[in-house]
């Protein structure tokens, strides 16, 4: 007597446990991207707080703050410990990674700045480094860990966590921006002498600042906006646009008050705190709203899975049918609207098949049509989002061809990109994408503009 047997067909019922386990595993990945971004925003943070404190060190001639410098940099290497740890992890969880190859290049670009960093402290402990050399190198670092969170951001497949993940890179890379306006400005100040290359760099930052902040503001729930609007301290704010007028107003070579110099660096400082604790919210509501959708989703499994085991023995099938809510009429299929795909609104879902009593279930099939209405939905509301992500990603490659082929320095790069965009009255992006479009008739090697 032969022992073979048919292969098991599945059922459209265990398929929408599949699908639900999928998403599971997509958040679930996304709670460990979220934690990442939060790991990250803490070594951002204390080497923004490093690199300030560099600038004052080297204006100073190794005069000031050598004990405070020290202090910082043992804070950067106990979150540094933290970051390659997630790192670690990460990497064995390769498999569940959305996009993978471009965070993990982001990452090992990373790992080569941090083991790079002893030697640059060592530089600017033995003064052998001008503050600008020593900023941009900090700048280095920090811009490439804040790409990793714009990975992060781009990767995320769920449309209430990306709108977070691309407040929370926003408004990281304004503070960003705002460390580096404190180490530029307390290193002029230190110094004793206004610069015009510096004062230029200063009015870059702070437009730079306003423009991720409002993007901030376009993302974030309005209760981060209001947490946001209420750490911005009155006096703190009018002091801090005090100096920025006597470091931005000064004529070129003219002198400054070099004691100033910590005054400022304690505002700006008191500023960027301010926005950590904003930064933290931004993390923790990351984290919960990861936790909240990965208990509902794991919610909905375990009824599918319960309604899965009794549809697994074929006795009794109209029992079965009846406690997995699956209405006993096959031509139930043709009386719901078809599934839409693309761009177009999802159906509304008509009444249940009123083929059983009302005290059971929703049918399978209603179930599919949900997920897939709420599938679509997702994937609308995601283009969304990573049209801001994608908007940035144009305008940092125009930007870096200007750089290339015209040799501007960044800020003139940006500089030129907006001029060309007032002078023609269109956006932004859209004269980004005018210039690269506009790349094969550059020259292949830089010239001088």
């Amino acid at each position: 007597m032969s022992t073979h047997t048919e292969p098991r067909m599945h059922t459209g019922l265990a398929f929408l446990v599949a699908a639900k386990r999928c998403e599971i595993q997509q958040l679930q990945q996304l709670a460990l991207t979220s934690e990442l971004v939060k790991i990250t925003g803490h070594l951002v943070h204390a080497l923004q707080r490093e690199r300030g404190l560099a600038n004052l060190f080297i204006g100073s001639k190794g005069q000031r703050l050598g004990e405070t410098r020290s202090a910082q940099i043992a804070e950067s290497q106990h979150r540094e410990v933290a970051l390659r740890a997630c790192f670690d992890q990460l990497h064995a969880d390769t498999a569940r990674i959305n996009n993978g190859a471009r965070l993990y290049s982001r990452m090992a670009y990373v790992l080569h700045g941090l083991d790079a960093l002893p030697e640059l402290r060592q530089c600017v402990s033995a003064l052998a480094w001008d503050m600008e050399r020593a900023t941009n190198a900090y700048v280095r670092l920090i811009t490439g860990l804040l790409a990793v969170v714009f990975e992060a951001a781009d990767g995320a497949t769920d449309p209430e966590i990306s709108r977070l993940l691309v407040a929370m890179f926003n408004f990281m890379q304004g503070k960003e921006l705002a460390g580096q306006e404190r180490a530029l400005g307390a290193g002029m100040l230190a110094a004793g002498r206004a610069q015009a290359v510096g004062q230029h760099r200063l009015l870059h930052l702070i437009e730079s600042q306003d423009h991720c902040l409002q993007v901030f503001t376009e993302f974030a729930t309005p209760q981060l906006i209001g947490l946001w609007q209420s750490r911005q301290d009155n006096a703190t704010e009018a002091e801090h646009e005090r100096l920025r007028r006597v470091l931005c107003t000064a004529s070129d070579g003219a002198l400054l008050y070099a004691k100033l110099s910590e005054v400022w660096f304690d505002c700006c400082t008191r500023r960027i705190d301010e926005m950590k604790i904003v930064e933290d919210r931004l993390a923790l509501d990351l984290q919960q709203v990861c936790e909240r959708k990965i208990a509902v989703a794991r919610s909905d499994l375990g009824l599918y899975e319960a309604r899965l085991r009794p549809a697994a023995s074929p006795q009794n099938a109209d029992a079965t049918a009846a406690a997995v809510g699956v209405s006993s009429n096959p031509l139930d299929f043709f009386e719901f609207p078809p599934l839409e795909y693309g761009h177009h609104p999802a159906p509304k879902l008509p009444a249940a098949p009123k083929t059983y009593g009302p005290q059971v279930e929703r049918s399978i099939l209603e179930l599919v049509q949900e997920q897939a209405h709420r599938l679509q939905t997702m994937s609308d509301e995601l283009e969304t989002v990573r049209a801001s992500l994608n908007e940035r990603k144009v305008i940092e490659r125009a930007k870096g061809l200007l750089m290339a082929h015209r040799s501007l320095s960044e800020a003139d790069a940006h500089k030129t990109l907006r001029q060309l965009a007032m002078n023609q009255n269109r956006r932004l992006i859209d004269v980004a994408e005018a210039v690269l479009s506009m790349a094969t008739v550059f020259p292949a090697n830089k010239q001088t503009a």
